[in-house]
């Protein structure tokens, strides 16, 4: 198991819970006593922790090395997947996995950030980091959804579009502004899921929906705290302090009204218990679904741009 700074206390009990465990293995004494002992006071520990998080705490749950990612997700809720591939254009960028996949006997299209699990897979996936073509990818399988009538859903989970050069040549932000503009007047339902990180643009390439949820130890910002602090401060230093300010986690978003609701994580996060996490994410994405089928094609449409013209405070002069 990988502990977070925040969490260890929870390490040295973990520790003593291991050699226990080793003794009543090894010798003939009777230790369930004690391991239950242990047990509990893991659970009371972790409650304590996990009750009043930071936001900067909750921005290093987002970004576990344990925590599921895209490709878990859709393993666990859909009964059949086909990954498609490429933009016809430039290439296939493997920091966006999409394809079609069934959830409860309902096809869709399936779209999301992937990070890698190991440091490997991160480099193939560039850290989740999606350039032009990924964004392209993404709407192309979008328009393909619209032609057959699936409804399209979107895991978010990047530290950003990547920033490079050959990018910015490529046309990012471009990509960005194109899908954000086509989503806009999809005809088919959109939900949009926050599963770990949701930085900039990176995320609003594929993040704009219908119904637009957070998992509950993610965020959704502008910028990074550890960018908004070096600008600030020129110095990474005052990142916490940036993160409170930033007021980028899911309950702030969602009072902002920027959200539509919360998932709620297993306490310890979403790495302790992936398969609960799944099956809750699951049952949102259906219950959206079915929901917003029982609009028509010209209320969807209308909702979804009142939903995004109604955002944010401003006065006409």
């Amino acid at each position: 198991m990988v502990f977070l700074e925040f969490e260890k206390p929870l390490e040295n009990l973990y520790e003593q819970l291991e050699k226990i465990k080793e003794v009543g293995e090894k010798g003939d004494v009777d230790v369930s006593a004690a391991i239950v002992d242990l047990e509990n006071k893991i659970k009371l520990r972790r409650k304590e922790i996990y009750t009043n998080l930071s936001g900067w705490q909750k921005v290093q749950l987002s970004r576990h090395p344990e925590r599921p990612y895209s490709l878990y997700y859709i393993d666990q809720i859909c009964k059949k997947f086909i990954e498609l591939h490429g933009d016809r254009r430039a290439g296939d960028d493997k920091a966006i996995v999409a394809g079609i996949g069934s959830i409860d006997y309902q096809t869709v299209m399936i779209i999301g950030h992937q990070k890698g699990v190991n440091t490997k897979m991160r480099q193939y996936r560039n850290f989740g980091m999606a350039n032009p073509e990924g964004y392209r990818k993404a709407l192309r399988l979008m328009k393909t959804a619209e032609r057959f009538g699936f409804p399209i859903v979107c895991l978010i989970d990047t530290p950003g579009a990547f920033p490079g050069l050959e990018a910015e040549e490529r046309g990012q932000a471009e990509a960005i502004a194109r899908n954000l503009f086509e989503m806009a007047q999809l005809t088919v339902p959109i939900i949009c899921i926050v599963i770990g990180e949701g930085a900039s643009g990176g995320a609003l390439g594929i993040g704009l929906g219908d119904r637009t949820y957070m998992l509950e130890n993610t965020w959704f910002s502008v910028i990074s705290p550890e960018n908004c602090s070096t600008i600030l401060w020129r110095t990474w230093d005052y990142k916490e302090q940036a993160a409170e300010a930033l007021k980028l986690t899911a309950e702030h978003m969602h009072n902002f009204g920027l959200v539509d609701g919360i998932i709620k994580e297993p306490l310890g996060g979403a790495h302790t218990f992936p398969e609960e996490t799944a099956k809750a994410v699951k049952r949102y994405i259906v219950k959206a679904i079915s929901e917003i089928k029982q609009l028509s094609t010209e209320q969807m449409i209308h909702q979804r741009i009142e939903k995004y013209s109604n955002m944010g405070q401003y006065d006409t002069v």
